[in-house]
């Protein structure tokens, strides 16, 4: 890639996209304070139960694969960058994913569920990686794609299928929010959040398969960096065409088996690590299918214009994460507007909507007047620190 295109058009649309339908999830799920408002009619009920079938079912598992896949080709942008100019840029990024852990700390402070500091921890499983050959990496992100340790899981409960299972070990952490969300403080929530809501979300990306995935899709963005697969060629488009057509063919087949594993098991033991392997397996397979339309349809003049929106709020997609999971606690948590209480799965989508509109506003003013977005500009600085010359 040449210096011109450090900045690509299409990724930073995909990216806001994808920034968009996580807000449009967290939103629904009260930011992970899953509550149904009683007394409801039944007309709102069905049409609340649609709409998060329907959300989860397009995004669930899959915009947060974007992004970490995106993340990976950042990674790979800016290396290359600097090695042109004779950098090694790991240590730089080593430094650079110490500020995020410090930048997710503050948003876990407002919303439990943060990813930035999960994605600081694992982001390090680049660096030794970096400068392996392409087929090599491939192999490794292939082989945590395909959840080794749920793999021993299912050998295990092979010979011991009696074996009772406990419950999650983020079940009593999550279980634990009753107590400071819906009727603490600011400060309670805080304390809440950083002392057993981080606890809840690391476990919970244990069991979810969550930590292979997305070191396996941080080498992918890498590789598809290497390649130069989101710069516009006949050759790259023949690639998201078959990319799109293979991954639906595969979708299908992973998903209803997904769908029928409690049936087909009789044994907890075997369900649980299947379930993981499988899900995650097809919010892969239907996140290539998103990520392939988008990058194909984007050129075109219709779907430029459709989906150019988004390209602001993804070059601010740090700033716009952490608005995002301030907003969120102080609409719906108990220090805030407490509306847990009132908003269904529909309300919810609405204000979604409404948030998601507001900063894509709000990304497109600042930045006419700014290089780049608020966080976005502290984080550049401070990962240059001690360099003369801006990088």
């Amino acid at each position: 890639m040449n210096a011109t295109d450090s900045r690509l058009h299409v990724v930073d649309a995909l990216r806001g996209f994808a920034l968009i339908a996580i807000m449009l999830l967290h939103n629904l799920e009260h930011f992970d304070y899953y509550y149904v408002p009683e007394n409801a009619p039944a007309w709102l009920q069905t049409l609340d139960k649609g709409v998060w079938e329907t959300l989860f079912f397009l995004f669930a598992g899959k915009s947060y694969a974007i992004f970490a896949l995106l993340f990976g080709l950042t990674f790979f942008i800016q290396s290359y960058n600097q090695q042109k100019r004779g950098v090694d840029f790991r240590a730089r990024f080593a430094w650079r994913l110490v500020l995020l852990l410090g930048f997710g700390l503050i948003n876990s402070a407002f919303y439990q569920g943060d990813i930035l500091m999960i994605y600081a921890i694992l982001g390090f499983g680049l660096i030794p990686v970096a400068k392996l050959k392409t087929k090599l990496v491939l192999g490794v992100a292939a082989f945590l794609m395909l959840q080794p340790f749920e793999w021993v899981n299912v050998m295990v409960a092979a010979q011991y299928p009696d074996v009772e299972f406990a419950n999650p070990t983020s079940w009593a952490y999550f279980g634990k929010m009753g107590e400071y969300i819906p009727n603490g403080s600011l400060w309670d929530t805080v304390v809440g959040n950083l002392c057993n809501g981080r606890l809840a979300v690391m476990n919970w990306t244990l069991e979810s398969g969550r930590v292979c995935q997305t070191l396996s899709l941080f080498m992918l963005g890498m590789l598809a960096g290497r390649k130069g697969l989101f710069k516009s060629s006949d050759a790259t488009r023949l690639f998201w065409k078959r990319t799109l057509i293979g991954a639906l063919v595969v979708f299908i087949p992973l998903y209803l088996f997904k769908m029928t594993i409690e049936t087909l098991f009789d044994y907890e033991a075997l369900r649980r690590p299947l379930t993981t392997i499988f899900s995650s397996w097809a919010n892969f397979a239907f996140m290539l299918v998103l990520m392939a339309s988008f990058v194909l349809v984007y050129p075109k003049k219709w779907g430029h214009k459709l989906l150019k929106v988004f390209a602001p709020i993804g070059s601010m997609s740090l700033s716009n994460y952490m608005i995002q999971s301030i907003l969120g606690s102080c609409l719906y948590y108990g220090f805030g507007l407490a509306l847990y209480q009132y908003t269904g799965a529909t309300a919810c989508l609405l204000i979604g909507i409404t948030l998601g509109t507001l900063q894509g506003f709000f990304s497109a003013w600042w930045l006419r007047k700014h290089r780049r977005g608020p966080l976005e500009g502290v984080w550049h600085r401070l990962t240059w620190l001690g360099r003369g010359k801006d990088a």
